[in-house]
């Protein structure tokens, strides 16, 4: 089969596009950083002519305020060129990685959220990420059965190897860096990237038409997270633990970036970031497990591979010669 992957040199596109050719699969790249952009309808239109189908990775991933309407373009816009470029040229199914925050966050520790759950949109409309998400994953959706299938696949906080811009490991390094100071009261869920990349696979072949999944493969408070991290990396785990309310969570952030700043140091954690952290992330992937046949493999083991990796790059510089042994 003959695949466009937008996105195709991000996080998830580059194990998305060895995994398909791995299966002898042919792929059309396209990407800003190979003369690629979304926001271009024509360039889009060419690259889907003659394929079989679409996966749209392509996005922006920030969490500074200043760059929502930045955010809404690139997915909102993004992903409706992208999904009348291959109603076009007669392409019968897209599949989007959009983002479990779409629908699973919450500020009860007890939620775990399914594909049926309402978007939060109290929460969801403050982040101007999980905001542009939102919109870009309604439109998708709607466009499903106009002439093109869609389908939607939901990962939560992707890990692993080959974040090379750190768009998505870049909590893991402030961690291996020693500057995580205190412990969140929230939850998150992660999974491997290479494990959504299988996601995005089965999707094209399996998914239903107009369906989201839910790809997670571990719920964890942000405490038992850190101390998962600290026994694969060596690093010790904060103990100081952070307010339980969100709000609260916010407002001690911003003491610390202003304290930050006051010294000339770069602050750990950003206020919107504390907020989100404070909320919990949860979900249940068993419609992905049971309509796509897809599994996640065990969360120390990305872990353990995703400091190992950004060890081996340079990304971050150990504190000494220690290396924990993997504890799965």
């Amino acid at each position: 089969m003959k695949y466009l992957v937008t996105g195709a040199t991000g996080f998830l596109g580059t194990h998305l596009v060895e995994a398909l050719r791995a299966t002898g699969d042919e792929v059309v790249p396209f990407a800003r950083s190979t003369g690629g952009d979304v926001l271009d309808p024509r360039r889009l239109e060419q690259a889907a002519a003659g394929c079989d189908g679409v996966f749209h990775c392509a996005g922006m991933v920030s969490r500074k305020p200043e760059d929502a309407e930045t955010l809404y373009r690139v997915h909102v816009e993004g992903t409706r060129n992208v999904i009348d470029a291959a109603q076009a040229r007669g392409v019968k199914r897209v599949v989007v990685a959009s983002t479990s925050g779409v629908v699973a966050v919450s500020e009860d520790r007890e939620h775990v959220a399914n594909e049926n759950d309402a978007t939060p949109a109290h929460l969801v409309m403050r982040w101007p990420y999980y905001r542009a998400k939102m919109f870009a994953e309604q439109l998708a959706l709607r466009r499903n059965g106009s002439g093109v299938e869609v389908v939607c696949v939901n990962p939560s906080l992707m890990l692993g190897p080959g974040d090379v811009r750190g768009s998505s490991n870049g909590d893991v390094r402030t961690f291996l860096e020693g500057r995580v100071w205190a412990v969140l009261p929230g939850g998150i869920s992660i999974v491997d990237v290479r494990d959504v990349a299988l996601a995005m696979r089965l999707a094209m072949v399996r998914g239903r038409p107009g369906e989201r999944y839910l790809v997670g493969a571990c719920n964890l408070t942000v405490g038992d997270f850190l101390r998962r991290l600290a026994r694969v990396s060596g690093v010790a785990a904060p103990w100081l633990p952070m307010p339980r309310s969100r709000k609260l969570a916010r407002v001690a952030a911003s003491w610390i970036e202003r304290g930050a700043l006051r010294l000339g140091l770069d602050a750990p954690i950003d206020s919107f970031s504390a907020e989100m952290a404070a909320c919990y992330w949860y979900l249940d992937a068993g419609k992905a497990r049971a309509e796509l046949g897809w599994a996640g493999r065990d969360a120390s083991l990305t872990l353990y591979d995703t400091v190992e990796d950004m060890r081996a790059r340079g990304v971050v510089w150990p504190r000494d010669d220690r290396r924990a042994a993997p504890s799965w």
